[in-house]
């Protein structure tokens, strides 16, 4: 559930709870005339209810706009205020006298009881003020709680957003490497890769600041990744990349699962000795899972490491999917396979 709707819902219940105290603490509770019907009763039933209504404007204005905003002063003011507000209000609707003659209606002996000094009628002010303070101390606990899982939703996204800013350059620049090599053999395949490029770079820009996009976008975006890679490939490569199961509308983070392909293509091609890249995506429903294997092998080109790249990936998936992921890694001296399940 969402952290605002779970305040107002704190909120609506701490105001229903306010309404109820005075019906019932009141001495005509348990007596045959109807609570509404008594003039002192609608007297402290006025108060609470402004009482209440002090709690949505302490809440909702007074505390963010006076309090966090530093400005102490105007805010006591406003709150001496409206307690003294809440206080004589009800004093001016319902005075002692229309009391008194309301209470002379039920003849003599009612009103020779009535107007005797009872424990409610004793501790009305003290009651007020309890209220008022009790408000007070909800609003603000309220609040700092809203404010402070606020600021921490804020702090998660600043630091998905660097570790994607991260990622990005490191692909950009293996990419180029690719590009580079295809350009010193003047390759023919040299403007079909600068195209797939192109096709991948405006995806990263217009898709990877989303908080989720389409599977079948980001399935596309790993199509062309590998077709530029391949292009680099020689022909002993052992190479297969296979995609089972159905894509529907399911959503994914963007750029979570390039990073564990790009390692394998980093690491596991070498034109001087026999190498292997498999490459599986299968879909059930809403699980996704990704089994990567390759040889390990120097790399070609020298490059950025990709461990940091990685280290952020795996960064991501404890931010976007906690507790719906599982990731296992086998790291031998010739061989690595990743297998990753993604609940979607």
């Amino acid at each position: 559930m969402n952290i605002k709707v779970r305040q107002y819902a704190l909120i609506i219940l701490v105001s229903i709870i306010l309404i109820c105290i005075p019906i019932i603490g009141s001495p005509e509770f348990n007596e045959s005339t109807s609570l509404f019907y008594s003039l002192k009763f609608q007297k402290r039933f006025l108060g609470t209810i402004l009482v209440v209504l002090f709690f949505y404007l302490n809440y909702f204005y007074l505390i963010p706009k006076l309090y966090f905003s530093k400005k102490y002063i105007l805010y006591i003011v406003l709150i001496i205020v409206c307690f003294v507000l809440i206080l004589k209000i009800p004093h001016l609707i319902f005075n002692e006298e229309m009391i008194r003659e309301s209470f002379k209606a039920l003849g003599p002996d009612r009103t020779q009881r009535r107007f005797e000094p009872n424990f409610w009628q004793r501790l009305f002010f003290d009651k007020t003020l309890y209220q008022f303070i009790i408000c007070i101390f909800i609003s603000f606990l309220l609040r700092l709680n809203l404010q402070m899982n606020e600021m921490e939703s804020e702090k998660l996204k600043s630091e998905v957003s660097y570790l994607k800013a991260q990622i990005n350059p490191h692909f950009l620049f293996n990419t180029l490497n690719s590009l580079y090599a295809l350009t010193l053999e003047k390759s023919d395949e040299a403007p079909e890769a600068i195209l797939k490029l192109s096709t991948i770079m405006r995806y990263i820009v217009t898709e990877s600041s989303k908080e989720m996009v389409l599977l079948k976008d980001e399935i596309e975006y790993v199509k062309d990744y590998i077709d530029l890679q391949k292009l680099r490939m020689v022909e002993d490569t052992v190479f297969s990349f296979t995609i089972t199961g159905t894509i529907d509308q399911q959503k994914i983070a963007p750029l979570l699962l390039i990073p564990f392909i790009e390692n394998a293509f980093k690491h596991g091609l070498n034109p001087d000795k026999n190498c292997y890249i498999h490459i599986k995506i299968n879909i059930e429903k809403k699980v996704l899972y990704l089994i990567v294997e390759n040889s390990k092998s120097v790399e070609i080109f020298p490059s950025e490491k990709s461990e940091k790249g990685l280290d952020n990936t795996l960064k991501r998936l404890q931010y976007n999917y906690p507790d719906k992921h599982e990731l296992t890694i086998s790291d031998t001296d010739n061989d690595y396979k990743v297998t990753l399940k993604i609940d979607l």
